[in-house]
């Protein structure tokens, strides 16, 4: 008789093995079993019934077992109902098995385990003697049932919002964006949505409650995440992202001074037009001042672009909106329509811009989790279905 501990152990809880039988020529274990059920339920009547009509045999998959494959070949029980207006047929059901599955609930689990620390799918088929496409189903059917018991999860205070791509069409010669919104309360992603429009975006999250506990919500510069934003969270104050909006001018520098330099990346300048000059020791700084006099239009850009990380460091809104107003009657007097646009960004997003400094949140958390849906999607090389890949972003940016 077999040490019943160690059936527990390896067999289900409701299994008794009844023999073992090793097939060295394929690394396979088999586990013949008997359940210990003696009643069960009708699934029809609800009566419970002890009548046994007959017996059947499955063969059930499981995780592997000393690196060899396991297979459990139950012979099961078929009941018959005892009530006078049912009298049907029905076979009992095994703790750990779904109805007409062929796999047990742990080798499931064990796939969505193995899929997150093996680099490829190879690993994780040679580890569980499956083949490609069972473990491609149980996958991403783990990693819907782990969704789903976060799903209902209310709005947190704080959401950061960004796009980044996830699908390159080489024949139509354009990307496909997705959409994150990550919750900066409980540091993850909340839900990633293909496209960036904001009527698609409304519709995706309607499903999320509580969107009017949402205080805080971070973005760059960019219009339909505004629109979307002012729109689905009614009590929000709406930040613009420090970084992006220190960068405006960057793109300009770059090419006024690349008609002066050529475009040579090694060149010192390069870096230190872009690095704000607080951080560069009083001689580098007086050598690129000399060297802008030469180059006006080039200087005025420098210096707005100097204006606007003096702004980021004041103290407190009042202070900000008294130098962002005063930088914007500087740039009224400029002609180069580089200024000119910056002005008419700065205009536009003055209050985003201004409620950053009531409690200093970026959109850095945000940036990070992008970063790694980029590695995710180099990792698979590259996803083909959004819904594959919004189920891994989700159950790994946790």
């Amino acid at each position: 008789m077999p040490d019943q501990n160690l059936t527990r152990f390896i067999l289900l809880p409701k299994l008794q093995l009844a023999r073992m039988e090793r097939l060295s020529e394929t690394r396979t274990i088999i586990f013949h079993c008997t359940s210990n059920t003696k009643k069960a339920f009708c699934p029809h009547c609800g009566l419970e019934t002890e009548l046994i009509h007959d017996h059947r045999i499955v063969k059930i998959l499981d995780a592997p077992h000393a690196e060899h494959r396991k297979l459990l070949k139950i012979r099961k029980k078929r009941f018959r109902c005892i009530g006078l207006g049912c009298k049907k047929v029905f076979t009992e059901s095994i703790g750990g098995i779904l109805k007409h599955g062929k796999t047990t609930e742990r080798l499931k689990r064990e796939v969505l385990y193995l899929c997150d620390r093996y680099a490829n799918m190879k690993g994780v088929r040679d580890h569980l003697k499956i083949g490609n496409k069972t473990i491609y189903k149980k996958h991403y059917e783990q990693l819907e049932l782990k969704w789903r018991m976060r799903k209902n999860d209310p709005w947190p205070k704080t959401v950061g919002i960004d796009e980044h791509s996830w699908l390159k069409h080489k024949q139509l010669g354009h990307r496909e964006f997705a959409t994150i919104i990550v919750d900066y309360n409980n540091k993850r992603v909340r839900e990633l949505i293909p496209g960036r429009v904001s009527g698609q975006l409304q519709m995706a999250l309607n499903y999320i409650p509580g969107r009017k506990n949402v205080k805080n919500v971070v973005l760059d510069l960019s219009k339909p995440y505004k629109s979307f934003a002012k729109d689905f969270f009614p009590n929000a104050k709406l930040i613009a992202d420090k970084f992006h909006v220190l960068r405006l001018l960057h793109p300009a520098i770059n090419r006024y001074r690349k008609e002066i330099t050529g475009d040579k990346r090694k060149n010192p300048i390069r870096k230190l037009l872009l690095k704000s000059s607080i951080k560069l020791d009083y001689d580098t700084r007086r050598v690129i001042e000399k060297w802008l006099k030469d180059h006006p239009e080039l200087e005025a850009i420098y210096y707005a672009k100097e204006a606007l990380h003096k702004l980021y460091r004041c103290k407190g809104r009042s202070i900000a909106k008294k130098c962002l107003m005063k930088l914007l009657d500087g740039l009224a007097l400029h002609k180069t329509k580089e200024l000119q646009t910056l002005r008419r960004t700065l205009m536009e997003w003055r209050e985003e811009i201004l409620n950053y400094f009531e409690n200093r949140i970026t959109n850095a958390r945000t940036e990070g989790y992008n970063n790694v849906c980029k590695q995710l999607q180099k990792r698979a090389y590259g996803y083909r279905n959004i819904n594959h890949y919004r189920l891994k972003v989700l159950n790994v940016c946790v």
